[in-house]
């Protein structure tokens, strides 16, 4: 977490967010308003944030990794624009008419899982990369089959969201399958759970061998590219300095 999400949660009258994720900063937010909803009920929490909002009431809604990334900032503006409301930036200064909605909006920049783990792994992303996420809750498992193959052709590292859950025990292991068409079996992966976290784990295996990987929800996925190695305990993505410079 960073430090302004922090001073953002000391400073607003209410929170909201994913049962799991509230648990996490129950000491940070004892005492004030608390809208928590479980899975599958996004829209539901992020409704009801605006209309404290709208209000006169200071809300936060709280994402876990950052806020932009697979997470509820983007869900935010979507209602917001529905709703015909009105969508400033901290510090700016409109004149609007009163009829008109009006909201001033923060995104707080976090964390996210790739950064975190990334940072645990080594220097896994040190050149280009892809991120895709497996769950097919929203978007059609089609698409993301192209995206993954896509990113696997154009010798992407890639960092695997969502790589499995109880109901959903069979992507990766496809994923797997359309990456070993264009990466070697020893390729490194980079598995990392509960980045910086209770609960932390790291491995490294090799690309071959990811079907037997411990693998959950609360995992992330690092697949090297064809320069990316396994050196001592961390994975590495050359950035390209050896091919032009004397090291």
């Amino acid at each position: 977490m960073s430090e302004r999400a922090a001073q953002v949660l000391k400073n607003v009258d209410a929170v909201a967010g994913y049962t799991t994720y509230m648990d996490l900063i129950k000491d940070l937010i004892a005492g004030k308003k608390q809208v928590a909803t479980t899975m599958k009920k996004e829209v539901d929490r992020v409704r009801s944030a605006i209309d404290l909002a709208m209000g006169g009431e200071r809300c936060a809604i709280v994402s876990s990794g950052d806020p932009g990334i697979y997470a509820m900032a983007g869900l935010a503006f979507e209602i917001c624009q529905k709703q015909g409301i009105h969508v400033m930036r901290p510090g700016t200064t409109e004149t609007l008419e009163d009829s008109v909605p009006c909201l001033t909006v923060e995104v707080v920049p976090g964390i996210p899982a790739l950064a975190s783990g990334a940072a645990l792994l080594g220097a896994p992303l040190t050149h280009d990369f892809a991120v895709i996420s497996l769950s097919d809750l929203l978007t059609p498992w089609d698409l993301i089959e192209k995206r993954v193959d896509a990113a696997a052709s154009a010798d992407f590292v890639m960092v695997i969201f969502n790589p499995k859950s109880k109901k959903r025990n069979w992507q990766l292991e496809k994923t797997r399958e359309i990456v070993m068409r264009h990466r070697h079996p020893d390729t490194p992966v980079g598995i990392v759970k509960s980045a910086m976290r209770e609960g932390q784990a790291v491995t490294i295996t090799r690309l071959a061998d990811l079907d037997k990987a411990d693998v959950d929800m609360l995992t992330t996925v690092f697949i090297g590219n064809s320069t990316s190695v396994a050196y001592l305990d961390f994975m590495i993505t050359p950035r390209g300095y050896s091919e032009k410079y004397d090291l």
